[in-house]
């Protein structure tokens, strides 16, 4: 006799739906992100994702919600390079609004400390570019489509503060006398560097570099926005 199988929690349910979606955008764009074709991707019954997101605005909102979870998720490894610790509590470094904290001048990090700030912000960039290239080119995409849609503009805004709120902590860990400031430049540069490998002038003429290449390219960007902020 079978035994009967168990209905996955709603909140997994919700996140195979994200998840699904997602890779969709990445691999159709957003005209092939329908309702149905998440349902047949994610082996659900049909009229499951319109009735956890009954809206293509929801839907695409969950992607926003799920990639922000990730990159964070992402991010926080970050907070575990040697040398540097005590970054917890960076998602409330500032905000939209509140003031720029003025830190005294701190002491200048030991070069280990910036030399495993780079190694591990050049491994997490080397996942973005290798194995979370889809998830990476899907948030490309759904940017996009924020920047054309007021009703997406809050919810992609509100999703991408997390990952620069942890990146703040952690410079300012490094010495960072601005770290808000410091944080915006670095992921802008990490912005850009993502998209010209996944779909700018470098993504067919050039290989994803490997980690070297990309240790001595942060290591220049740390040191870039360190000096300046």
């Amino acid at each position: 006799m079978s035994t009967p199988r168990t209905r996955p929690p709603e909140a997994d349910r919700r996140t195979l739906i994200a998840d699904t979606a997602i890779d969709l955008v990445a691999a159709a764009g957003l005209r092939g992100l329908t309702h149905r074709a998440v349902d047949g991707a994610a082996g659900l019954p049909a009229g499951s994702t319109s009735y956890y997101f009954r809206t293509r605005t929801a839907l695409i909102g969950a992607c926003y919600a799920r990639l922000a979870e990730l990159d964070l998720g992402d991010v926080g490894d970050l907070s575990g390079f040697g040398g540097v610790g005590g970054v917890g509590g960076v998602g409330e470094v500032g905000g939209e609004g509140s003031p720029r904290p003025s830190l005294p001048p701190p002491p200048g990090p030991a070069p280990a400390d910036r030399e495993a700030a780079a190694a591990a912000l050049a491994g997490l960039l080397h996942r973005w570019l290798t194995v979370g290239r889809a998830r990476q080119l899907a948030r490309f995409e759904l940017s996009l489509e924020a920047a054309r849609n007021p009703e997406l503009e809050a919810d992609f805004h509100r999703a991408g503060q997390g990952a620069r709120a942890r990146a703040a902590g952690i410079l300012a860990a490094l010495g960072a006398r601005r770290p808000e400031e410091a944080a915006e430049l670095l992921v802008a540069w990490t912005d850009g560097l993502l998209y010209d490998r996944l779909a700018g002038a470098l993504a067919r003429s050039r290989p994803a570099p490997d980690l070297p290449e990309l240790t001595s390219i942060t290591r220049r960007m740390l040191d870039a926005v360190l000096v300046e902020g």
